[in-house]
């Protein structure tokens, strides 16, 4: 409950009891007036004066004192019996929000005469459970998480070990199968780094937000340095990477950052993409906005599966092999960076293409 209904809550229960209090006293005091005036008369002040003509005359020199007296004993008994009343409702409050703690399944049963407030509370248990478990989803993905990468860095460290105890084992293993033995053992080093960076990747995701620092860089040339620094990986699958862009696109934005999610899906049209075919980046700029299209030739990811590939750990194709397979990480961190730039990235199925959309408004050039 936010604390704006919590005090409007608080308010409401104050002023109702005042009332009731108010209320049930005056009418009291009301009636007594009647029943002692209307029907007994003069007959209690005749039997006081039968009894003691002493007290009788104590009492009639101070009956505005002793009206006061009998108001503020009615008040007082009223109070008692309303605020009582006011008790038992905010401790079977507390029992009911003892019991969500406890049970949450369980649905929240309170008196009629708190049939809002039990409403309430029930929604509190709806989101609390909701909150339960999204954490559990949250923390069986980081326990998947951790296990698949301590797979995965085994993997390569094994290949690692044995290549190089191979190398220093092996006084006479010809020179070309020296170099085949190291280029391996440093193809598995460099995957090992990787796997290492995506960890740091997952501590910082979770425990801080990411900061950005603007400056106005030039798009263009940074999708060109990045088109060029994957022609390795390009040249492994065959693949080729088309590249069409204005001159110059001025843009106001954190550059290394911004590299890193245009790498990371460039990387990821790389990984699947099919053999022998081309990767496409385009530019297109009007007057709202500035559009960067990734378009690769690859299987169609399914339509219920083009929501969750932004999220935390998802990795789209779950049967990846460690060789390939990243930490599910990847397309998340791409949004969070398109996003803190005030941008949008979507994922849709293009004909025979998946196509990657990044959209900036146009107020963001530099």
């Amino acid at each position: 409950m936010k604390n704006e209904e919590f005090e409007k809550l608080k308010n409401r229960i104050a002023i109702q009891s005042m009332i009731k209090i108010l209320g049930y006293s005056v009418g009291i005091i009301f009636l007594l007036c009647i029943l002692i005036d209307g029907i007994y008369n003069d007959n209690i002040a005749n039997s006081l004066s039968n009894i003691n003509r002493d007290m009788y005359i104590w009492c009639v020199e101070n009956k505005m004192l002793l009206a006061g007296i009998m108001c503020f004993v009615i008040f007082a008994m009223v109070s008692f019996v309303v605020l009582r009343n006011v008790n038992n409702n905010l401790v079977e409050i507390l029992s009911a929000m003892d019991e969500i703690l406890k049970e949450p399944e369980k649905q929240v049963k309170l008196s009629n005469h708190l049939f809002m407030l039990e409403s309430r509370l029930n929604n509190i248990r709806i989101d609390l459970i909701s909150n339960q478990n999204k954490a559990k989803e949250e923390m069986q993905k980081k326990n998947d998480l951790i296990m698949y990468m301590a797979h995965d860095l085994k993997t390569p460290l094994t290949s690692i070990i044995g290549y190089l105890t191979l190398l220093t084992d092996e006084k006479e293993i010809p020179k070309n199968l020296q170099e085949k033995y190291l280029n391996i053992a440093l193809k598995k080093a460099l995957r090992v780094e990787d796997l290492t960076n995506q960890f740091f990747d997952i501590t910082r995701y979770n425990l801080q937000s990411m900061p950005i620092t603007k400056q106005k860089i030039d798009l263009a040339f940074l999708l060109e340095q990045l088109v060029e620094e994957s022609y390795p990986m390009l040249q492994e699958k065959n693949l080729e990477c088309i590249l069409n862009k204005p001159k110059t696109i001025p843009f106001l934005g954190d550059g290394d950052k911004l590299a890193r999610a245009f790498g990371n899906l460039l990387k990821n049209a790389i990984s699947y993409s099919y053999a022998n075919t081309a990767i496409k980046i385009e530019v297109k700029e009007d007057e709202d906005k500035i559009q960067i299209v990734f378009k690769n030739k690859g299987d169609k990811i399914p339509e219920y599966k083009l929501d969750k590939i932004f999220d935390k750990f998802y990795r789209v194709d779950e049967s990846r092999t460690s060789n390939t397979g990243g930490a599910g990480l990847g397309l998340a961190i791409t949004k969070q960076i398109i996003e803190l730039h005030h941008g949008i990235i979507y994922a849709e199925n293009k004909d025979e293409f998946i196509v990657f959309y990044i959209e900036f408004p146009k107020d963001t050039i530099g």
